[in-house]
């Protein structure tokens, strides 16, 4: 044993040396666009909070309100005595803001993605997934026996492709599989050609959008809106815990059939306690209000914009996009350590973000990902741009 343990430490030492190692940082107040931590106060970067509804009060009243009417937890899976009517009314408002005729909760989108290709998609079958897909989605379909096809990023030639050997080696079924906005890249899944291709080919199409449930789309819900292909996707995964007031939760929207079966054979559904009372009711009202959040879209909008231009005025290299996920890229064999440098040094002047390197995202492509919220204020948006300044000065290498 003690040898396995100094194996782990010297492991992780190499992690501390590469600039790989990830630190916790303990939040001393609750999630807001403003927090504490123990380091101080600081202006929040690198939360999912998009819509600012984490600690939003109808929120919070909702979810207190919720633990004297329905108690604390519910000691129970869904199909023994876990289910309450709140459980139900939610998942019937989910499917109506996903465009889909139902859905079926989880105690989050990892678990919802984890259940769902075990249970539909057999050894006859085809599931061809994007390359970049998260990782809940490579595990959930690993968990499958079907065949797997992967296609470049967005690539629709090699969609294409792939759709083609599947068909020509006798799939029953095939469904493409795709990440509604790529995480770490904030990068847009093309569906409106992902759906022509679908039609043409007879797939179904398998949406996560995680990051954009609720805010992305003129009525904020998500990239099936975005990009006008409502209806037209067959299965929608997203989660609670991200703009829907960000606590815990998934859910898969889809055809009652699907919904159904995944309550016959799902394991992360048949053996995870139902979603906590205080949850379901606390995320129900964080849906009604982002069902009307027009001009808290807009605001996340126009800080988005804010953001993008004035770091590109400073010279900073930035993923091109409009999602509020804005990476700030730190490429090459040193970029881990430079952004993990840059990141420690905002922290001093009042600014929390989180630097990403290898394997959460390919070796040499380092970034801090910064996200923006309708809860941040221009003034928050300049004060942030400007710790990025000071940082990259401060921690310049200096001349030969």
């Amino acid at each position: 044993m003690f040898a396995f343990k100094d194996d782990l430490l010297a492991e992780m030492d190499q992690m501390r040396d590469a600039g790989l190692f990830k630190v916790e940082r303990e939040l001393t107040t609750p999630q807001s666009a403003h927090v504490g931590t123990t380091s101080g106060e600081a202006l929040n970067f690198c939360a999912n909070n998009y819509l600012g509804l984490a600690d939003h009060p109808e929120v919070v009243a909702a979810a207190r309100e919720a633990l004297d009417e329905w108690g604390f937890g519910m000691a129970s899976v869904r199909f023994i005595c876990g289910t309450q009517t709140q459980h139900r009314e939610l998942e019937r408002a989910i499917a109506d803001f996903s465009g889909t005729p139902d859905a079926v909760l989880f105690a989050s989108c990892f678990d919802a993605n984890g259940g769902v290709f075990e249970v539909l998609f057999g050894p006859e079958d085809a599931i061809v997934s994007d390359a970049l897909n998260h990782a809940s989605i490579i595990d959930g379909v690993r968990l499958s026996k079907a065949a797997r096809y992967r296609y470049a990023n967005r690539d629709m030639a090699d969609l294409r492709t792939q759709l083609e050997t599947a068909r020509d080696r006798g799939a029953r079924r095939m469904v493409i599989v795709t990440d509604g906005v790529f995480s770490m890249d904030g990068y847009y899944a093309p569906l409106e050609q992902i759906c022509d291709l679908a039609e043409e080919f007879g797939a179904m199409v398998f949406v996560d959008d995680c990051h954009a449930t609720g805010f992305v789309g003129e009525s904020g819900r998500g990239t099936a809106e975005h990009c006008n292909v409502m209806g037209r996707v067959d299965i929608v995964t997203g989660t609670l815990g991200k703009a829907l007031g960000g606590a815990s939760g998934g859910y898969v929207a889809a055809h009652p059939e699907v919904v159904a079966l995944l309550k016959q054979r799902a394991r992360p559904y048949l053996f995870s306690n139902a979603v906590a009372p205080s949850v379901v009711a606390g995320s129900f009202k964080a849906l009604q209000i982002a069902r009307d959040a027009s001009e808290p879209r807009e605001r996340l909008v126009a800080n988005t914009q804010l953001f993008r231009g004035l770091m590109t005025d400073e010279g900073f290299d930035l993923l091109e996009g409009s999602h509020p996920i804005t990476p700030v890229m730190f490429p090459g064999e040193d970029g881990a350590r430079r952004a993990t440098q840059i990141a420690d040094a905002m922290l001093a002047y009042g600014v929390y973000v989180i630097p990403f390197s290898y394997p959460v995202v390919p070796r040499g492509k380092a970034r801090i990902r910064v996200q923006l919220s309708a809860a941040h204020s221009e003034q928050d948006v300049r004060a942030c741009v400007s710790a990025f300044v000071q940082a990259r000065a401060d921690t310049a290498s200096p001349p030969a």
